[in-house]
């Protein structure tokens, strides 16, 4: 359950372009840090509710690591 309260964190709404670099630098590792946590806890059935639900996290976070990445090198 903690996983999903931290995930959800991410879903602040934040404005990432009104971040500075040292922001983003850190709001990326943290990004980072919750992927390797969520892929530790992959669901084995792909066909599973569970599973949709992981791989939707999944995306949301890889979608914000590389919103972070393209803000950083502008």
């Amino acid at each position: 359950m903690g996983e999903i309260l931290e995930f959800a964190a991410f879903q602040g709404g934040e404005d990432l372009e009104g971040m500075g670099r040292e922001q983003l630098l850190d709001r990326l590792e943290r990004a980072r840090a919750a992927l390797e946590r969520l892929d530790r806890e992959e669901p084995e059935d792909m066909e599973s509710e569970d599973y949709e639900d992981w791989a939707r996290r999944h995306e949301a976070l890889e979608d914000l690591a590389d919103d972070i990445l393209d803000l950083l090198e502008e």
